[in-house]
């Protein structure tokens, strides 16, 4: 007597994809979908039980109900020249009303009551190029992951430094128009050497020390503006 048809819907239905690099676990997702008025239950089964862990392996599903089955594949040494023989059977029958021990119920279960659906493994490697796509999306999830919060601050200390610089060089300007003027006040009056020489050193050290302020808040507006670019990308 020919088995019932799969009152499941399997999704995918014939085959599941593990994508590569092999170096870690890597999971395929199996849903399982019941669109009867009646409970079901199922289980999953492999030929290659130690390669993969299943969770759950085992259940009942509601009617009208789905579960999601996780599908890890353990890691490996991966040969592309060798194709995958892996297969998944997902078996299942009607839960009967009056169930109590669901084990009871699989070995007390009629072949003629049983229903299965197969799948084939499929192993992928990534291609180059989508290698390179994703290593060059890091630094845009990189950047999408500061808040609205921190993006404004670094904005607002970006103009604060702005204006902090401006003003410097103002400052700065207003200093050597008055130390020029100052030097024309000295040479007209023809005051001692000495005198000239200490007041010319003087505003020469307020110079420096304006020009370092300006070249160092200059250097870190620039980092910060590096920083707001990246960000932009």
């Amino acid at each position: 007597m020919a088995r019932p048809e799969q009152v499941l819907v399997l999704e995918p239905q014939h085959e599941l994809k593990f994508r590569g690099p092999f170096t870690d676990v890597v999971t395929a997702t199996l849903k399982l979908s019941n669109p009867t008025d009646r409970n079901v239950c199922f289980k999953v089964k492999t030929t290659a039980p130690r390669r993969y862990c299943v969770r759950p392996n085992s259940g009942i599903i509601d009617a009208g109900t789905s579960i999601n089955v996780s599908v890890m594949l353990q890691p490996f040494d991966y040969d592309p020249n060798e194709k995958s023989k892996h297969k998944f059977m997902v078996q299942s029958l009607l839960a009967p009303y009056d169930m109590t021990d669901m084990e009871g119920v699989w070995k007390e279960a009629k072949p003629e009551e049983l229903m299965d659906s197969k799948l084939r493994c499929a192993f992928e490697m990534p291609l180059e190029n989508d290698k390179t796509t994703e290593h060059s999306a890091l630094p845009k999830s990189a950047s999408a992951s500061l808040d609205d919060g921190e993006v404004k601050k670094i904005m607002e200390e970006c103009k604060r430094l702005q204006m902090e610089v401006q003003r410097l060089r103002e400052e700065n300007k207003q200093i050597r128009e008055d130390d020029g003027l100052r030097k024309r006040k000295v040479t007209s009056l023809a005051a001692p050497h000495s005198s000239s020489s200490s007041g010319m050193a003087t505003a020469t050290m307020r110079d420096e020390g304006l020009s370092t302020r300006v070249l160092a808040l200059g250097v870190l507006f620039f980092v910060i503006g590096v920083i707001i670019g990246k960000l932009a990308l």
